[in-house]
């Protein structure tokens, strides 16, 4: 049996499964119909109560879902359909709803949030932008607020206070970097009052594939500046200038990389008057090198990026966007710049880090809704434990899909592409064209005016036009030339008299290297049961045509002696496209498993110090964590000697321990020199116990904080060096997670030693000081941060391998703190 089969067989079962529920919540409706509006918050109430008796949600779900139909039917004047309700029991079983295209998936959200709301811990919906997160909150709340709910929503620009009122209510709603920004603003706080977030209890995350899949591989970025020279880059984007393609480097397209020849190393060398390229202390020129040759190779102006008022915007790959305040990581957006011309903006350093994947793991229970997933349930099943349930529309679609057609050149098919929209647009039937990138969009649309065909342009520079322009989308004559942004969010309505015309026509003018994205540009058309058509055309120029599967397709046409300008199209050529396709999904895949592999061990170290903050900032237990602190930095440098050093040894094993405490310590064996270095610590720490008063634990606690904010820093930065470097471990036959793991876990535990070394040195050291004015100080510096969602790159240095045993930082450290 096929894999497709078996999973067609498998959502037969669920659903199967779901029509029994679904008829057992319709009995309900009667009973919830005869209820007086008064009655709903107290059936609300009289859930929460049965729940806290030990009654299962799962219990609950067909009067609670039966409840809220009935509330949005009084609410909004809306009545969940039979398959809405089926796709709210699979979101309720924290599974993925893949949902058709105006089928509701904002309504079918109310059902499981109220349900899992109930356990008074919070229910979270994750949407793709600010203006959707707002809009569904205001719309969908008046049903929440009938059934004696609180409903907030979170927006970028939100002060703290608000974000924090918001997070308390019972169902909020909010941009998935907003959600993930919060969590790790949250663990930079000096006091536990400035947390906004109260726990993560249940998620839904709208557009699913796209947060979940697409953006996993670029992580939430908390950072401030960093000085660093721009004269460098602007100096690298010269020389890159004087390196020849295949000469003295060679570029891989397909995994987006630049590696110099040897010939190119020579040249490198003479023009920087160096020695040896490769030399440790060279290392920087290296790599400003390198990203000075990927930024005039393989990113492109209006495609991956534009610029715009003297600055370089990225370009969403998957929605055509524009991306603001993005940056790609590690120098490379600076090299753009240099290479750009326009003004360089200085590197930062990451202060806080997660990926979406490790974030929205945190949830105790996760869900997902979206047009398209069915591709990638492997994925999701793999990293998120969440199965894909294909729920049915509620009425059967009727669009008409035809075969790919494929020209020779680029000039055939787009002249075929022109020739096909003035032919639909004589006919009045509206045409929505799909294309790859800003520069395309602008291609077609010349050759358009040249035709004299009126038209509308959605990309990334025209979006402050967008509602507007998709509201007109499928009106009687209309034309519109839209990039990917047109794929998601985005329901167009037909006009009046087009349903008899064939309803929307969507022309795709090249296939994506994710299926997913054509689907979603595919279901822009027939929603709801109306009519429509799509067809891609494509050439043996085109981009995935040409890396993965020209030369087989080429063939063929040469067999069958092609004219110029004539198309060949055959359903066996859509599955070697759709081979391809399936192949660069199998490779970004591997990539984002390979990432989420080493985040997740990043994850258990995030976790361990963040909870050791909040340890800290609950101040509990301080006296008897302070002592643990002194025991582990003696028994790290002492456990190894076999007998009491002299007085001199002794100063340079502890050279952070003033040598006056040292010289108070009189000892003939290593069992007394241990119990008088703790004595003489502890002697310290109770007379500046006295010396602060009451203020110590305050002081003391804040520099605490400091201390491992700043370390924590440090080591995400080594953490981003390592990730590059394991990666030429394969070279040698080691696996590079493998390292990276035993790797990260030696650095962990140097910035732990590190850590409680610098809390003796401070202790021991500590004067008078004005804490107000120092924590001042501090709480701006986190207001000042730069909050990025950017590309998770590193290139950098190989870390120095430590020599011998540690004892284990996460246990040994942590174990009582979490």
């Amino acid at each position: 049996m096929s894999i497709m089969s078996s999973l067609f067989d498998k959502n037969k079962r669920i659903l199967k499964k779901y029509s029994a529920l679904v008829k057992k919540i319709n009995t309900l409706a009667g009973e919830m119909e005869a209820l007086p509006a008064e009655q709903f918050p107290e059936k609300t109430e009289e859930f929460k109560e049965r729940l806290k008796k030990g009654e299962a949600l799962d219990s609950l779900m067909p009067e609670a879902f039966a409840l809220v139909r009935e509330a949005a039917k009084r609410t909004v004047g809306m009545w969940p359909f039979d398959v809405q309700v089926m796709g709210a029991i699979a979101l309720h079983e924290g599974k993925i709803a893949e949902m058709k295209t105006g089928e509701g998936k904002t309504l079918v959200a109310t059902m499981p949030m109220y349900l899992n709301a109930l356990t008074e811990k919070g229910a979270h919906l994750a949407t793709v932008n600010d203006y959707l997160a707002k809009r569904d909150a205001n719309w969908m709340g008046p049903v929440y607020e009938y059934l004696g709910l609180t409903v907030g929503y979170i927006q970028s620009s939100m002060e703290p206070s608000k974000r924090k009122l918001a997070y308390q209510c019972d169902v909020t709603y909010g941009t998935a970097n907003e959600f993930g920004f919060d969590y790790l603003r949250d663990n930079l706080v000096y006091d536990l009052e400035n947390k906004v977030q109260r726990g993560h209890n249940y998620v839904i995350v709208d557009e699913a594939d796209s947060i979940l899949i697409d953006e996993a591989r670029t992580p939430l970025i908390i950072s401030g500046p960093s000085a660093d020279s721009s004269s460098m880059y602007r100096q690298f984007a010269f020389i890159a200038k004087r390196f020849t393609i295949d000469e003295d480097f060679t570029v891989n397209e397909k995994e987006r990389t630049v590696s110099l020849t040897d010939k190119g190393i020579e040249k490198a060398e003479k023009l920087l008057n160096l020695e040896n390229l490769y030399d440790p202390n060279n290392y920087k020129y290296l790599f400003h090198l390198l990203n000075a040759l990927k930024a005039r190779m393989l990113f492109k102006k209006d495609v991956d990026y534009i610029v715009n008022d003297g600055e370089v915007i990225i370009v969403d790959e998957f929605t055509g966007r524009l991306l603001p305040g993005r940056r790609y990581s590690e120098g490379l957006h600076q090299a753009i710049e240099a290479k750009e011309n326009v003004k360089i903006r200085e590197e930062s350093m990451t202060f806080a880090t997660i990926t979406f994947q490790n974030y929205f793991k945190m949830y105790e229970k996760i869900a997902g809704m979206t047009g398209t997933a069915a591709t990638e349930e492997a994925e999701f099943i793999s990293i998120y434990g969440a199965e894909v349930v294909v729920i049915p529309t509620n009425k059967p679609v009727v669009r008409k899909d035809g075969d790919d057609l494929i020209y020779r050149t680029l000039e055939e098919k787009y002249e075929a592409v022109v020739a096909e929209i003035e032919k639909r647009y004589k006919k009045g039937q509206p045409v929505l064209v799909g294309t790859t990138s800003i520069e395309k969009s602008e291609l077609i649309s010349s050759k358009l005016r040249k035709k004299g065909i009126p038209h509308e342009v959605l990309n990334a520079k025209r979006h402050e036009r967008e509602a507007e322009i998709v509201a007109k989308a499928g009106e009687k004559g209309t034309v519109t030339i839209a990039t990917n942004m047109a794929g998601r969010g985005t329901d167009i309505k037909l006009g009046e008299g087009v349903k008899e015309l064939g309803g929307l026509f969507v022309l795709g003018t090249e296939r994506h290297e994710s299926r997913r994205i054509d689907n979603q540009l595919i279901g822009r058309s027939g929603r709801q049961g109306d009519p429509g058509e799509s067809r891609f055309f494509l050439s043996l120029e085109d981009d995935l045509i040409r890396l993965f599967g020209g030369e087989k397709i080429g063939s063929v046409m040469n067999t069958l002696k092609m004219k110029p300008g004539e198309p060949i199209e055959h359903p066996l050529l859509s599955k070697i496209i759709n081979s391809a396709q399936k192949k660069i999904e199998g490779i970004h895949f591997s990539i984002r498993k390979r990432l989420y592999e080493l985040d997740s061990v990043v994850d258990k170290q995030r976790s361990a110090i963040y909870a050791h903050r909040n340890w800290l900032l609950s101040g509990e237990n301080f006296d008897d964590h302070v002592k643990e602190i002194f025991e582990d930095v003696i028994s790290r440098r002492l456990d190894e000697l076999g007998e009491a050093p002299p007085q001199e040894r002794l100063k340079e094993i502890f050279p952070f321990i003033p040598a006056r405490l040292l010289d108070s310590v009189k000892a003939t064996d290593i069992a007394n020199l241990r119990e008088g270095i703790m004595e003489a610590l502890l002697k310290v720490y109770e007379e500046k116990k006295k010396e602060f008063a009451e203020e110590f634990v305050k002081v003391f606690k804040f520099l605490m904080l400091r201390m491992i904010d700043e370390r924590w820093r440090k080591h995400l930065e080594a953490i981003e060096h390592l990730k590059d470097s394991v990666g030429l471990r394969a070279y040698g036959q080691k696996d590079p997670v493998l390292e990276f793991k035993k790797e990260s876990y030696t650095l962990f535990q140097d910035m732990i030693d590190g850590l409680y070394d610098d809390v003796v040195t401070v202790l021991t050291r500590l004067v008078k000081i004005d804490s107000e004015k120092v924590e001042k100080k501090a709480k701006s510096e986190i207001n000042n941060l730069n909050y990025i969602h950017s590309d998770f790159s590193t290139v950098s240095s190989k870390a120095t391998e430590k020599k011998g045993t540690r004892k284990s930082a996460y246990k040994k450290r942590f174990k009582i703190k979490r």
